[in-house]
């Protein structure tokens, strides 16, 4: 019998998160519509203008940060605030900085020295407009002022500012976002085992999704156990996002994914499909699906905007 195709497979994943009335569903584009006007609202303020000097470097953060980004991190972010009773106001400084953080991300992850990309998000990459030495230091920058908007969050009584700035500088620094780009370049064209694998998208992936949703918690002062429960939920999800994201690489075309697809193959790195086959990274991507669903069992329906986000991701094509 062949292996279940990706598309039945993205549908027996969201069919997991499927705890949600219809009506419910049918105005999830409409929150997500809403909540990316409003974080690039505030992304928009955050920012220097694009002509503040030197103009160069504040056009090219503005061109890859407003570039079209689903802005997943940032949704999460405000979502896990509501599901622990928390404003969409005290979680937004926090919900941007992790958008400027997985922009930057990309950015350096695009430069030749790295992935050698030429297209993000169905755009040129930034060194392929600004070169590469703009595009160095725009990442640069757009690490350096989130840590800035980091500091305009207010501070709450169980989180004070500090462990706001050690979660966010944890999630992107050498043991976590750094390490997985390491241990991803010095495993290319060489056997990798799974256990590699998983340490690489922990860290590259997992960590600063699992940072978005965290901060997301701590906006909202919440206690030790519920933070725990979305600390499972937000590692589990996207260890699952990960694993689709593999999928969708080896499946899917340039156009549909908006960036060069085939591109981990071609580099000789190490993916889920080609480490596991297609049929045991579908069950993986399952496995971390019902982990996820699972931890947010304590939440009841204030969680519904999680799950439904979830399925969301979980669901889809590019």
């Amino acid at each position: 019998m062949p292996p279940p195709s990706p598309g039945r497979t993205f549908c027996f994943l969201a069919s997991l998160f499927r705890c949600i009335n219809a009506p419910f569903v049918s105005t999830l584009k409409d929150y997500i519509h809403s909540r990316c006007k409003r974080v690039d609202a505030a992304l928009d303020r955050f920012l220097p203008p694009a002509s503040t000097k030197p103009p160069t470097v504040h056009r090219a953060m503005r061109y890859s940060l407003f570039a079209g980004g689903k802005r997943l991190r940032p949704i999460l972010c405000l979502a896990a605030a509501e599901a622990c009773g928390g404003s969409e106001a005290n979680a937004m400084p926090l919900a941007c900085a992790v958008e400027c953080i997985h922009t930057y991300s990309l950015i350096h992850d695009d430069l030749p020295c790295m992935d050698d990309d030429d297209f993000r998000r169905g755009k040129p990459t930034s060194h392929k407009v600004f070169g590469e030495g703009v595009a160095v230091l725009t990442g640069d920058a757009l690490l350096t002022i989130a840590f800035e908007i980091t500091a305009k969050a207010k501070g709450w009584r169980r989180y004070s500012h500090a462990a706001l700035v050690r979660e966010v500088a944890g999630a992107s620094g050498s043991l976590y976002l750094i390490a997985g780009q390491v241990a991803d370049l010095e495993g290319e064209g060489k056997k990798t085992s799974h256990k590699q694998l998983v340490y690489i998208h922990e860290r590259k992936t997992s960590a600063l999704l699992t940072c978005s949703i965290r901060l997301g918690a701590m906006s909202a002062n919440a206690p030790a156990a519920k933070l725990r429960a979305l600390t499972k939920f937000g590692y589990n999800l996207g260890m699952a996002f990960q694993v689709i994201d593999d999928i969708l690489d080896a499946t899917k075309t340039s156009k549909e994914l908006g960036k060069t697809a085939g591109k981990d193959a071609k580099a000789g790195k190490a993916t889920y499909p080609s480490i596991l086959g297609m049929k045991r990274a579908e069950a993986e991507a399952a496995r971390y699906t019902h982990a996820a669903n699972s931890a947010l069992k304590p939440f009841g329906r204030k969680a519904a905007r999680l799950r439904a986000l979830a399925d969301y991701l979980l669901n889809r094509q590019n």
